[in-house]
């Protein structure tokens, strides 16, 4: 296995600064300050960190092209996903590798993957602007259900059908599991007998369809042990690092809405392996499918207003670690789906749909260091500047009861700004609550079903020089865009 390149030790300079843009970031929670009569936040210089297209994404099971759940004509799906994007969806999951390439088959056929389905899914992706990630079966090499050349012709279809808007190809799904999955035996199943594997259905699709991109591994967890040799050991062979996160086992008592919006340690140290791996792969790193629990999620946690606060901090924490992107993985009705689906027909839209869509606004650009002063509250604050030199701020108030009153100090005099403001609450309730499933609005207004958001016009807060006093309500997240 090939040694991957490193970076060199950080200077004093270094550590100090990557300390400082953590604390103010969220990362490692609000410092404590002298007054306790409000915040402060003070936005500072550029990070490493950048917001860029397809940022934010979603993760589907590729089961769900035999049942068709993307077509063009699927009008509230397809709405929906206007109203987030454009973005990047992936086609992966467990049941990818149950679904075997057909080419003579009729489409919607459980098991199955037929021409007819790529078509449907190449229609949703026309009609929404949005790319895809697309998953190939590769445990079922274990039965000889799929073969390199299967993959190939699969795939060769895929890039006809697909063209422009498809984004890469995934070879398998959480290959660290293939053993205790029992598709390979376990004595014998090893990071070294994947990558053989793998190798043989990457160079017969690669060689079948030139200049395709490929990604990997895929895996669940495993990282210093799996991902960052794997990366080291196909650069050049990858364009892009995908691994797996989730926060606990949705199934575990523990797994609480109160837990779900505290930090969450592990993500960083995960998020710090994964740089090596880029750095290995010389190729960017994606979360191409996470979530908040695993196990489809825990009911009444995962599908509550916690989901939405959860998600904003969720995807800037994987940001400021350097990561290109995220595509949060549901379809159904399981707890943690971002918009809920029956028999194909959109019936819900989740409280974490709204978190998405407000960490949407902030835009594309590069981050910046945010120093907060909050006493000890639960609040966090993210700043992106645009490529235009615009400004946006987020802040998260995770307080149950306590409405926060942020002062502001920009990084140079504005003329003014505007807040947009996402909240929840129940009818006939006093306050929002962190367990609700419903009621959450944005800006004064919820999503429909089909995509449709009427919200209030954004609040104006008034600037003076470089300084701004905005109150973030207890449970909510506050948006600011600062012109």
């Amino acid at each position: 296995m090939p040694s991957f390149p490193h970076r060199p030790p950080l200077s004093r300079r270094g550590i100090i600064g990557l300390s400082l843009a953590a604390a103010g970031s969220g990362l490692f929670g609000a410092r404590r300050a002298e007054a306790s009569t409000g915040a402060s936040v003070t936005v500072g210089a550029g990070l490493p960190g950048v917001i860029g297209p397809e940022y934010g994404g979603l993760s589907y099971e590729k089961a769900m092209l035999s049942g068709r759940l993307f077509t063009q004509s699927n009008a509230e799906l397809v709405g929906l996903f206007n109203q987030l994007g454009p973005s990047l969806v992936r086609i992966g999951g467990n049941t990818v590798e149950r679904q075997v390439w057909t080419a003579g088959g009729r489409g919607g056929t459980a098991g199955q993957i037929a021409p007819a389905d790529v078509d449907a899914l190449a229609g949703f992706l026309k009609a929404t602007g949005w790319r895809c990630l697309y998953g190939v079966n590769l445990a079922g090499a274990a039965t000889n259900a799929t073969s390199p050349v299967l993959a190939a012709e699969e795939v060769k279809y895929v890039v006809r059908a697909l063209g422009r808007s498809l984004a890469g190809i995934e070879i398998g799904n959480e290959p660290d599991l293939y053993a205790s999955a029992g598709y390979f035996p376990k004595v014998t199943w090893t990071l070294q007998a994947y990558e053989a594997l793998w190798r043989r259905f990457r160079d017969a699709v690669v060689a079948a369809n030139p200049g395709v991109v490929v990604t990997g591994p895929a895996a669940a967890g495993s990282v210093p042990a799996w991902t960052l040799p794997f990366a080291a050991g196909e650069r050049g062979r990858i364009q892009m690092v995908t691994q797996h996160y989730y926060r606990a086992n949705g199934q575990d008592p523990a797994s609480t809405a109160a837990k779900l919006i505290t930090t969450d340690w592990r993500l960083h140290t995960v998020l710090e392996a994964l740089k090596h791996a880029g750095w290995a792969a010389g190729a960017p790193v994606r979360l191409a499918e996470c979530n908040s629990y695993y196990n489809g999620g825990a009911p009444g946690v995962s599908n509550s207003y916690a989901s939405a606060l959860w998600v904003i901090d969720f995807l800037f924490t994987c940001a400021l670690w350097e990561v290109s992107g995220v595509n949060l993985h549901g379809g159904g009705r399981g707890a943690y789906t971002t918009i809920a689906d029956r028999n194909n027909e959109v019936v819900e839209v989740r409280p974490q749909y709204y978190g998405l869509k407000l960490f949407g606004m902030a835009g594309e650009g590069t981050l910046l260091q945010t120093t907060i002063n909050a006493d000890g509250r639960n609040l966090s604050a993210y700043a992106v500047r645009s490529p235009a030199g615009g400004l946006s701020l987020m802040l998260v108030n995770k307080e149950p009861a306590e409405d926060v009153e942020v002062a502001v100090s920009l990084p140079r005099a504005a003329t003014g700004a505007r807040a947009v403001t996402m909240t929840q609450l129940s009818p006939g309730a006093a306050g929002p609550s962190l367990t609700a499933t419903s009621g959450v609005r944005l800006q004064g207004a919820g999503v429909a079903l089909d995509g449709g958001w009427t919200p209030e016009p954004a609040t104006a807060v008034p600037v003076r020089g470089r300084s701004l006093s905005v109150r973030a309500p207890r449970l909510s997240a506050v948006l600011l865009t600062v012109t």
